[in-house]
């Protein structure tokens, strides 16, 4: 079993150049951020490894991206201040601290076992 995240590269790589109105700022930083994830083919990444999975048996589960890296994977409580940073995850009161995408990727194999067991 294999557990990824359904990025949206849509939304993800939507125009920054705002409105008329409300023009946005570093818009060519966003640009070239933009094509950088369009460079990655992180769309594209699902099918061919889904078909390696069934044919060696296995499965692919696509989970959808929401508060991964803000969850305690002990008692499951999801806040923003969890997040202390980019990289630091720290909920004070379970006394759970540890590298944010490491966190991310427990809450993510933990939900893949969760949506396998239910069906």
């Amino acid at each position: 079993m294999v557990c990824v995240e359904h990025l949206q590269v849509k939304s993800m790589s939507r125009s920054a150049a705002g409105t008329v109105e409300r023009p946005c700022r570093n818009v060519r930083v966003k640009s070239g951020f933009n094509k950088s994830i369009l460079d990655q083919g992180w769309a594209e990444f699902g099918s061919p490894l889904d078909d390696e999975l069934q044919w060696s048996g296995g499965w692919l589960i696509a989970l959808p991206p929401p508060s991964a890296s803000r969850t305690c994977p002990g008692c499951r409580h999801v806040a923003a201040e969890n997040r202390c940073t980019q990289a630091q995850f720290k909920w004070v009161a379970y006394g759970h601290a540890n590298h944010a995408d490491l966190v991310g990727l427990m809450n993510e194999l933990a939900r893949g076992h969760r949506l396998a067991a239910c069906g």
